[in-house]
């Protein structure tokens, strides 16, 4: 019900420090992934009736939000910042492998 605050937070405290972040981090990317997983599940949620466009907006209480937030929302979070992890390394790696061309001694068909 509420899983989708803890990727909310992280992705308006990235989407705010955003020009910070060097370029080669590709932190639009991250922005990407947290804001379409956040929009995903609020949309979701919207849909089974866990949140309301009204205030308190979840119906749940804390004794139920807070657990949740802790077991699914927090590895969600860790997940997703291990796919744009290894994004950037894919990346990097490419670019690295661009710069200084391809590798000497390596067998080529004729």
């Amino acid at each position: 019900m509420a899983c989708f605050l803890v990727p909310m937070g992280l992705a308006i405290l990235t989407t705010a420090f955003s020009r910070k972040f060097p370029e080669k981090l590709k932190v639009s990317w991250l922005n990407a992934l947290l804001w379409g997983g956040v929009l995903m599940l609020a949309i979701e949620h919207l849909a089974h009736g866990e949140i309301v466009p009204y205030p308190p907006f979840l119906t749940a209480g804390i004794h139920e939000v807070l657990p949740e937030m802790l077991t699914v929302g927090v590895p969600m979070t860790f997940l997703i910042l291990a796919v744009w992890s290894g994004m950037v390394l894919v990346d990097l790696k490419i670019a690295e492998r661009a710069r200084i061309g391809p590798r000497l001694g390596v067998l080529t068909r004729k």
